[in-house]
C-alpha cells in the first residue's frame, strides 16, 4: 500500500499541472474534467485495496485518515467548483460577489457541525483514530453521522469522508475568497477609472507583459526617483488600462524562474522601437 499510493499521488498532480490551484479561475470544463478524473483514482485505489489479503490496524489508520481522504477531498473540492461556477448569476460583479460570499458562510455549517472532529483532527490527535478510522469501530456515542449507513462499509469509516470534506472546504475557502477579492478589485478599477477623463485604453496583452512592465518601472527609479511601492505602480495600471492584475508578485516570481528570455516583453518593447525608428529613418 505504501509503493502503491505514491504512484497515484503523482499522476494526480501531474494532472494538476495543467490548472492554475494558486489562481481562482478554474473553468467548468477543468472542473468537470478533474472530477472524472478523480472518481477513476478513487476507484483504482479502492480496488486496489480491497484486494489487499492483509493488513495492519496502522495501515488501515493512516490509508483512512491520510490516503483516501487526500484524493476525495480534490474530487469533493472540483465537484464544488463545478456547482459553484454552474449555478452563479449573470449579472454585475457586485451580485457575483454578494454570491461567493453566500457561499463562504455556508462553509461554517459544516464545521459547525462537526467542532469536535474538526478540533481532534486539526490538534492531530491520535487516540480516537481506532474508532475514526478503522471499518466497523464506530462508537455510537461519538455521535456517528446517518451518512455512515449509505457509504460503502467496505471502504468507508465515515470520518475518512469527514476528513476529505475539511480538505475541500479549507481548498474552497481560499478559492472563494480569491474570487471576491478579484471581483471588489475590479469594482474599484472601475470606480478609480470613472474619475479618469475620457480614460478608453484598455491593455490588451498579458498580465505577465503588464507584470514586466509595472517591476521594470518602479526598479529603474524614473518614478518619484525610485521612492515609490511596487503596489502603487501595479494599482496605477491597472486603473489607467482596465486589468487586473491579481497575484503580480507570484506572476513576478514567475517571470523571475523563466530560464531563457526572462523580459521577452521588454525586447519586444525594444525591438518596436528601433523598427519604428528604421522606418522613420528610411523615409
Amino acid at each position: 500500500m505504501i509503493d502503491f499510493y505514491p504512484k497515484i499521488s503523482e499522476k494526480i498532480q501531474t494532472e494538476l499541472q495543467s490548472i492554475d490551484l494558486e489562481g481562482c479561475d478554474i473553468s467548468i470544463k477543468d472542473s468537470v474534467r478533474m472530477v472524472k478524473y478523480l472518481e477513476d483514482c478513487l476507484s483504482e485505489l479502492r480496488n486496489y485495496f480491497l484486494v489487499l489479503k492483509s493488513i495492519t490496524l496502522k495501515e488501515e489508520i493512516v490509508f483512512f485518515k491520510e490516503i483516501k481522504p487526500e484524493v476525495l477531498g480534490l474530487l469533493l473540492y472540483f465537484n464544488k467548483i463545478h456547482n459553484i461556477e454552474l449555478k452563479r448569476p449573470i449579472g454585475s460583479n457586485e451580485t457575483q460577489s454578494e454570491y461567493y460570499d453566500k457561499e463562504l458562510k455556508s462553509l461554517t455549517y459544516f464545521f459547525e457541525r462537526n467542532l469536535d472532529f474538526h478540533q481532534y483532527y486539526r490538534a492531530n490527535s491520535t487516540y480516537l483514530d481506532e474508532c475514526y478510522f478503522v471499518r466497523g469501530k464506530a462508537n455510537h456515542e461519538l455521535c456517528v453521522d446517518s451518512a455512515q449507513y449509505i457509504l460503502d462499509p467496505l471502504f468507508s469509516t465515515g470520518y475518512d469522508y469527514k476528513v476529505a470534506k475539511i480538505i475541500c472546504n479549507e481548498m474552497l475557502r481560499i478559492y472563494l475568497n480569491k474570487k471576491k477579492h478579484s471581483l471588489e478589485k475590479q469594482i474599484t478599477i472601475k470606480k478609480s477609472r470613472e474619475l479618469l477623463p475620457n480614460n478608453n485604453l484598455k491593455w490588451t496583452g498579458s498580465k505577465a507583459d503588464a507584470t514586466e512592465l509595472g517591476y521594470s518601472i518602479r526598479n529603474s527609479g524614473v518614478i518619484n526617483n525610485g521612492n515609490v511601492d511596487i503596489k502603487e505602480i501595479m494599482n496605477f495600471l491597472e486603473v489607467s488600462f482596465d486589468i487586473d492584475l491579481g497575484d503580480y508578485y507570484r506572476t513576478y516570481v514567475a517571470i523571475k524562474s523563466r530560464k531563457k528570455d526572462r523580459t521577452p516583453f521588454l525586447n519586444r518593447l525594444i525591438e518596436a522601437l528601433i523598427r519604428r525608428m528604421d522606418k522613420d529613418d528610411s523615409e
